[in-house]
Order: structure tokens, then C-alpha cells, then sequence
């Protein structure tokens, strides 16, 4: 290897001026009629936006109906406890907030200790007077020993 071109001064000084030569891009030009119509290069929104629209309008209309069933909140339940576990029913207290002097169709569900379901029932309480909270208490039959008592939601009577 020759040492004396590696040491030479235009190597250690940039005097030769820019490395990278710069070109001009220019737009392509295509014999006329060759390769069919050009388009403009502008997308058509008119899908996508139409497509944006009917999914919000579905979620919207899903929200509606996810909160009327399961979102009201002039009926708010509260477990308060369980007693009475035997092998055929179980005792659940809870609390229901409803419109004052108003009643609420409950659900109330037992579960043993793997969480299987055991018992399933629907109640009805009534507040009295204009009182807007209920205190119940309701015994739920079972098909095998219940662990835990729960209220899964409560809702206007029907």
C-alpha cells in the first residue's frame, strides 16, 4: 500500500469541494395515448368518510342501548351480606337506590366456591313512602353449598 497517497493534503483538507452532486428531478413525460388515462393523484374520500360515519352512528346507537340496560343510574344496588349458607339456600342483604317512592326488579345470583353458579333469582322490592333507598333481604334457593351471595343488577319493574 502506498503510504504517501493516504498522507496526501487534499485527503486531510476538504479543498475539492461538495462531494454529492445535486440533480433536478423532473416530472415523466409519457407519449400520448400509451398507458391509458393519468390520473390527477388526489384520492376519492367519499368511501372512507361514509364508512366513518355509519360506524359512528353504530356505536353511538350501541352505547344507547349498552347504557339502558345496564348504565341507569337511578338504580344502584349494594351488597350488605350474606348469611345463612346452607346446602339449599343462602340470605342476601343489600341496598337499592331508586326514584323516591319508586321499586326495582333485582337479580340476585349464589356462587360456590369454584364460582360456579348454584342459584339464580329475580326479585321485586318497593321503597316506602318517598323514601329512595331500600334495604331487602331475600333468600336465594341453591342446588349445592353457596359461597358468595351477589346482587348482578337491578332495574325499573317491568
Amino acid at each position: 500500500m502506498d503510504t504517501v497517497i493516504l498522507a496526501d493534503g487534499t485527503d486531510t483538507f476538504r479543498r475539492r469541494g461538495p462531494l454529492v452532486s445535486e440533480t433536478r428531478a423532473t416530472a415523466p413525460v409519457f407519449p400520448p395515448g400509451r398507458y391509458g388515462r393519468r390520473r390527477d393523484g388526489r384520492r376519492r374520500p367519499a368511501v372512507p368518510i361514509i364508512f366513518a360515519v355509519v360506524v359512528a352512528i353504530a356505536a353511538v346507537a350501541l352505547a344507547f342501548r349498552l347504557y339502558q340496560q345496564y348504565g341507569n343510574p337511578h338504580y344502584d344496588a349494594q351488597i350488605v351480606r350474606w348469611t345463612g349458607v346452607t346446602e339449599t339456600q343462602i340470605t342476601i342483604d343489600f341496598t337499592v337506590r331508586v326514584p323516591a317512592g319508586g321499586a326495582a326488579t333485582c337479580k340476585l345470583r349464589a356462587r360456590d366456591y369454584a364460582g360456579n353458579q348454584v342459584g339464580i333469582q329475580t326479585v321485586t322490592v318497593r321503597a316506602t313512602g318517598t323514601d329512595s333507598t331500600i334495604e331487602a333481604s331475600e333468600v336465594v334457593p341453591t342446588t349445592a353449598k353457596a359461597f358468595v351471595g351477589e346482587v348482578l343488577g337491578c332495574r325499573a319493574p317491568d
